[in-house]
């Protein structure tokens, strides 16, 4: 089992940055995929962004490329989001994610993630 630790969300302006951190636990944090997800109120759970193993791959949607940019640190066992130009749509709860396969970085499909943390709250004020 892994365990997911999000921290680093709150209250930004229109155009500020923001970065939110997953601390992982319990397995061997390089044979998995890291990503992020975000979900806002009366909507369905989205892809934002992943990682591969070793960090040499990484995947963004479209609306938050650009802007966003991930990365992780392995001796931290810790995945990173830094959010540049942060827009109020980007108001959401964001969810690291964690999957030993291809549900990340392939189907990117929330349904089939293996692990989530808790959650954290961006809110970006217009």
């Amino acid at each position: 089992q892994v365990q997911l630790v999000e921290s680093g969300g709150g209250l930004v302006q229109t155009g500020g940055s923001l970065r939110v951190s997953c601390a992982a636990s319990g397995r061997t944090f390089s044979n998995y995929a890291m990503g992020w997800f975000r979900q806002a109120p009366g909507k369905e759970r989205e892809f934002v962004s992943a990682i591969s193993w070793n960090g040499g791959n990484t995947y963004y949607s479209d609306s938050v490329k650009g802007r966003f940019t991930i990365s992780r640190d392995n001796a931290e066992n810790t995945v990173y989001l830094h959010m540049n130009s942060l827009k109020p749509e980007d108001t959401a709860v964001y969810y690291c994610a964690a999957d030993p396969g291809e549900a990340l970085l392939g189907d990117r499909n929330w349904k089939y993630i293996a692990h989530w943390g808790q959650g954290t709250q961006v809110t970006v004020s217009s």
